[in-house]
């Protein structure tokens, strides 16, 4: 093997890579494919095989100048076109230009005969000219078992097999080979995935009347890659590989300090409001204002300039905006000057998965300082507690690691202790509001408190608060002192020496 054929990073040897430029697939592939070399794409029907295998060619086409070569056996060019057209792909202007050469072969099963010699010299001789004509370096076959649908001899078929690899290769063609999933193995005959270098295969799978979309990268001779099950998104803008176990506790811990929304609110949390890129969590009961904090929240932030994506799993963000407008909050003004959106779905809509996916999709589009999502109890109606978790620990992962503030409602039912129920996520989470409604004699009272934030001072004191036509107004402090932190049953001035404030942890 050439020296060439290898990059050196971190001092490790490693084959060339071709970038797919799909979304979190370069991530678990450590790079792309294996450039140069063919990759087998597994899976069953609808599992997104001709789509990924497609995106490959456009984006190599359009963002690395890599022209490609698409030899299908089952769909014509027109049929293939229209297919990839909602997601952006405007295949016959790439052929137009040069970048890509689609050639539709025919294959009668029927036809196909065990007598004498069978061999794929005619199908080389159509790939050799389409591939000199545009000068390509990307291949793709679509579907491979249409060329042996009639051979039962394996040692035939494993043998043309090895044939087309290695054409491919002495060509130095990075080529995708889409193949059929079997019943208890990789692909129909079982041999492919023997003579190729890498094997990805790809999985459509409906539980609870919920589907989900998943890829694997089952094989990859040559280089280090991630070996478990991800989560991907056919969308309206192509294909998204969410990477969700890859990421890693390496995110910054700012020491800026940004508002609640509430001045009073900040004094409580040592008069300067919470940490900029932490996660903050608002539980209660129903009608206790846990979506008027968060709305209070994000137009603090607005007014600063910042951006803000809040969304929404109960209400529209109509009914949202009008809501908060009777309690004094403008919503509205700061969707037309495009520093606030919306990103409304009914949670059963998709499998938790796919909501992780649109979320990042939405977050990496507007690109926010600051996120509220509304509730996350919601979310457990599509998935176990353990599962709403393992979500969230990878959202909030990816908002810390884009250093975006976040901010999650979560509702709690009358007859639940909130620090029990909310055990699970609140570990999660950087600072925990609570906010709650009693009944004292023929009147509501509603009271709310920090029962934690880490890395600050911050007061111990429950608050009574009241609605009003401006939004929130906690009322005054009961104790002596306004902004008062409480410890150990003394009570000092927020901002005072670590003998009479608490950190919190």
């Amino acid at each position: 093997m050439l020296a060439t054929d290898f990059m050196i990073t971190n001092h490790r040897s490693e084959i060339a890579k071709a970038p797919t430029g799909i979304p979190g697939l370069d991530e678990i592939t450590h790079g792309g494919l294996p450039a140069g070399r063919p990759t087998l794409l597994a899976g069953g029907p609808g599992s997104g095989k001709t789509l990924l295998g497609v995106s490959f060619l456009v984006e190599g086409a359009q963002r690395f100048n890599e022209p490609g070569v698409l030899l299908t056996f089952e769909e014509k060019v027109d049929e293939l076109a229209t297919d990839v057209r909602s997601l952006g792909y405007d295949l016959h202007k790439l052929c137009e230009e040069k970048k890509l050469l689609i050639d539709y072969v025919h294959v009668d099963r029927a036809e196909i005969e065990e007598t004498g010699e069978y061999d794929l010299e005619g199908l080389f001789v159509r790939l050799e000219h389409a591939i000199k004509e545009i000068g390509a370096k990307r291949v793709m076959l679509d579907t491979i078992e249409t060329l042996f649908g009639g051979l039962k001899d394996t040692g035939i078929l494993r043998a043309e097999l090895r044939r087309l690899f290695r054409w491919l290769r002495d060509r130095g063609m990075t080529a995708i080979i889409t193949a059929e999933r079997g019943e208890n193995q990789f692909t129909r005959q079982g041999l492919e995935e023997y003579v190729t270098d890498a094997v990805i295969s790809l999985d459509h799978r409906v539980e609870d009347q919920i589907s989900t979309r998943r890829i694997r990268i089952v094989k990859y001779r040559g280089s280090t890659h991630g070996t478990n099950e991800y989560p991907f998104l056919i969308g309206r803008d192509g294909i998204n590989v969410l990477p969700v176990t890859s990421l890693l506790l390496e995110h910054d811990a700012p020491a800026e300090r940004i508002s609640t929304g509430l001045p009073a609110l900040d004094g409580m949390l040592g008069g300067k409001g919470f940490y900029r890129a932490s996660t903050v969590l608002l539980t209660g009961t129903a009608g206790t204002g846990k979506t008027t904090l968060s709305a209070h929240f994000v137009d603090a932030a607005c007014a600063r300039g910042e951006k803000c994506l809040y969304f929404l799993f109960e209400e529209s963000p109509q009914q949202m905006m009008r809501n908060m407008a009777s309690a004094g909050i403008h919503l509205k003004r700061w969707v037309d000057k495009g520093l606030l959106t919306f990103h409304a779905e009914r949670p059963n809509k998709h499998g938790l998965e796919n909501h992780l996916l649109e979320m990042h999709h939405a977050v990496e589009t507007v690109d926010p300082d600051v996120v509220v999502v509304d509730p996350i109890t919601n979310l457990m109606t599509v998935g176990s507690n353990a599962d709403v978790r393992s979500m969230l620990t990878r959202l909030i992962d990816f908002l810390k690691t884009r250093g975006v503030t976040a901010m999650f409602a979560s509702l709690t039912s009358s007859t639940q202790v909130a620090e029990t129920t909310e055990a699970l996520i609140s570990s999660l989470m950087d600072s925990w509001v609570l906010v709650a409604a009693d009944t004292e004699g023929n009147r509501r009272s509603r009271k709310l408190y920090v029962l934690k934030s880490r890395g600050m001072q911050h007061s111990d004191e429950v608050r009574h608060f009241m609605f009003t036509s401006h939004g929130i107004e906690l009322l005054p402090s009961e104790d002596k002192t306004e902004g008062a932190v409480t410890v150990a049953g003394r009570t000092g001035k927020a901002g005072r020496s670590p003998a009479r404030a608490r950190k919190g942890k």
